[in-house]
């Protein structure tokens, strides 16, 4: 498959407002609502590309942990599915020659998190040891915003895209009975009203203002996963660097410069700032980790992990 200006342009407008309607997404891209369309359901078909509904963890104060699980040879594959159906995890890959297993784990603040960590994630003689890191800051991506690998839009057509979604901040928030709906979003943050209707059994007239409460609110938002390798990145690379504690903010704020950085946190944990970088190929990943992020001050060490498989990006797996 070709990626092409248009199609990168429709991207980011997704990543933006992934709710905008054809007609909106046209106007602000200065095509027709079937261009939108038939671009939009390429797109699914041949890059996988699928826009997601998600709570918001910042706004809602939910913790987030990195979770770095070990396995014998041939065990992660299964333990990774097993990961990836629960509707707490998102980001499941397979790492280290396959025999590691990253994952992020969100959780409302209050949650028991010595169930979750210890009893809930896969209890089996294949794996070999579980590490668990707390967020305690996030820098790049999800909630915080597009990455700069999304640079096919102007500043107008974001700010256009952005007014779309909605007025002003509401003081809507999540409760159990939006469980359906979230269920919903988390396959296809597309969905229409009457689809999302069916879904939930609220009426649509219910299911347009409760959506649009939320996430005017901000405790929805929509990302866009994708398979990289159409947009002509092959390199995916899993960073866990050691930072001095007096350099880390100063670190983390770099990173949201660099294009190559998709997802950046401070952690807790031996290591205290985790990231991922998506390059177009390992010799550009080299020159990204000799040339820049090593040469950030504060940087004392830094491990790094190809990404092998994906099995779960945000949403459902289907």
């Amino acid at each position: 498959m070709e990626i092409d200006e248009l199609d990168r342009q429709l991207t980011h407008a997704l990543r933006i407002n992934g709710r905008a309607g054809y007609r909106e997404i046209g106007a602000v891209l200065g095509v027709s609502d079937q261009t939108v369309a038939r671009r939009y359901r390429r797109l699914r078909a041949e890059a996988r590309l699928r826009v997601i509904g998600l709570p918001n963890p910042i706004e809602l104060g939910y913790e987030s942990w990195l979770i770095r699980v070990r396995t014998a040879p041939d065990s992660a594959l299964p333990i990774a599915d097993a990961l990836a159906r629960r509707p707490d995890t998102g980001w499941v890959s397979i790492t280290s020659g396959g025999t590691e297993i990253g994952c992020v784990v969100r959780v409302p603040a209050a949650v028991d998190r010595e169930t979750l960590l210890l009893q809930k994630l896969p209890r089996t003689p294949r794996v070999t040891s579980v590490s668990a890191y707390c967020v305690v800051h996030q820098f790049v991506g999800g909630a915080v915003g597009p990455d700069l690998h999304d640079d096919a839009l102007t500043a107008e057509q974001i700010a256009a895209l952005s007014r779309a979604r909605g007025a002003g901040r509401t003081a809507a928030r999540l409760t159990a009975a939006d469980a359906p709906l979230l269920e919903a979003l988390a396959r296809d943050g597309r969905l229409s009203y009457a689809e999302l209707a069916a879904a939930t059994g609220w009426p649509e007239s219910t299911v347009r203002l409760r959506v649009l409460e939320l996430f005017d609110s901000g405790s929805l938002y929509s990302d866009v996963e994708i398979d990289p390798e159409p947009y002509g990145f092959r390199a995916a690379v899993l960073l866990w660097l050691t930072v001095s504690p007096s350099r880390l903010a100063a670190v983390g704020a770099a990173l949201r410069g660099h294009e190559e950085i998709v997802f950046a946190a401070a952690t807790t944990g031996p290591t205290n700032l985790q990231a991922l970088a998506i390059c177009r190929d390992m010799p550009t990943f080299y020159r990204y980790l000799t040339e820049e992020l090593g040469a950030l001050e504060g940087v004392e060490r830094i491990e790094s992990e190809p990404l092998l498989r994906n099995i779960k990006q945000l949403g459902t797996v289907l």
